[in-house]
């Protein structure tokens, strides 16, 4: 599939679009089965040290990873919305708030012809907590664990 794409539709938002060969059902039970997102989201040499995720209204989430060097990072939220197999809203903070605030995530999952498209879409508290995510590299990350992604939507059977 081809790399993610990213744009910045508003002064406070980043939008990552990424295909996927798979059905909106798999790539939706990807984002929020603990045991599926362990095995691809982030870099392949970090690993989670906590991954919690309840997929309902009112549900809480929390990821831990730690780097190769010993850093954690952590990020917890809550469900604010979610359809499946096509929507997913949560908010989000990091534990060291490097990103200015808490986050609005939404992600619009559509599936047309076997191929998923997921549309991730990040509002920030403004324009500068905005600029300096995008300024690290957080697209080379993420698409390193969407191509980790991909390995494990291709080793898993279609439903």
């Amino acid at each position: 599939m081809p790399p993610l794409s990213i744009t910045l539709p508003s002064d406070r938002e980043i939008r990552v679009t990424r295909t996927f060969a798979a059905t909106a059902d798999l790539v939706f039970d990807c984002w929020t089965i603990p045991a599926l997102i362990r095995r691809w989201l982030g870099p392949a040499d970090w690993v989670f040290v906590t991954c919690e995720f309840d997929a309902r209204v009112g549900g809480k989430w929390r990821f831990v990873t730690r780097g190769p060097d010993g850093f954690e990072m952590g990020s917890s939220g809550e469900v604010l919305e979610i359809t499946r197999p096509d929507w997913i809203k949560t908010n989000e903070l990091y534990d060291m708030d490097w990103t200015g605030g808490q986050t609005l995530n939404t992600n619009a999952i559509t599936e047309e012809d076997g191929v998923t498209t997921s549309v991730l879409t990040i509002l920030y508290a403004s324009k500068e907590a905005r600029d300096g995510a995008r300024a690290t590299p957080m697209a080379g990350g993420m698409e390193m664990g969407f191509t980790r992604l991909d390995e494990l939507l291709t080793d898993m059977p279609a439903y």
